[in-house]
């Protein structure tokens, strides 16, 4: 090849090929008479045997949200406590999902645990937490993340990381210790109307099981795939 003669290479990234992209779940059925008879305490089994299985941060979820004029937005956040009156996250109240929850208290929660072919998928309605709730979790948290929650004004616009970084010292510096619980931060609760337990099946025959709330107690019912 001389010198004029080159190679024209197309450099543009392709997408890669999904439709090839699956996987075969197999085990045995979840039937109805597997299940706890509320989904709290379903939840409790299934959450114990996440814990079990090794999967990393089984207490994360997917938190969708959406304003009060219909759009939505979805997140990962962390649950950090349940009972029968529900599931509990934190965060910023001023942050784009505390925003949306201001505006329409209704939420959804996914709990993803693909390595054991299992998901939870939860709606409810939403509402803010004691403050003396959300004290005794943010009083039980390592130092730096009660200055972090400080520090960032979640889902504002910020100019840099520098920003960031001297916000957060600055505020290290006012409180060395024992910062106070801020006004802008706390708790959710998800109180459920639905909850869905999913669990994968050969041929995309998954199992679907739902409890739906009813007065005075709930209503398990199957679901097609």
């Amino acid at each position: 090849m001389s010198a004029q003669e080159y190679l024209l290479v197309d450099a543009t990234p392709r997408p890669p090929l999904l439709a090839g992209l699956r996987r075969t779940y197999e085990g045995e059925p979840l039937l109805e008479t597997d299940l706890a008879s509320d989904p709290i305490a379903q939840f409790t089994v299934w959450f114990q045997e996440a814990l079990e299985s090794g999967l990393p941060e089984p207490n994360a979820m997917v938190l969708a949200t959406a304003s009060a004029g219909g759009r939505p937005s979805a997140r990962t956040v962390l649950l950090k406590g349940y009972d029968e009156r529900g599931f509990v996250f934190y965060t910023n109240y001023e942050s784009r999902k505390g925003r949306d929850l201001a505006e329409n208290a209704r939420a959804s929660l996914l709990f993803p645990w693909h390595a054991i072919r299992r998901q939870i998928r939860i709606e409810g309605t939403v509402a803010r937490i004691s403050h003396e709730e959300s004290a005794e979790y943010y009083e039980s948290r390592p130092y730096g993340s009660r200055i972090g929650a400080w520090a960032s004004r979640q889902s504002a616009v910020v100019r840099s990381r520098e920003e960031l970084d001297d916000r957060y010292e600055e505020l290290a510096a006012r409180w060395p210790e024992d910062p106070p619980v801020p006004d802008f931060w706390g708790g959710f609760r998800v109180t459920p109307v639905e909850v869905e337990f999913w669990q994968g099946q050969l041929d995309r025959m998954h199992d679907r099981l739902r409890y739906r709330r009813t007065r005075p107690g709930w209503a398990l019912e199957r679901l097609a795939p």
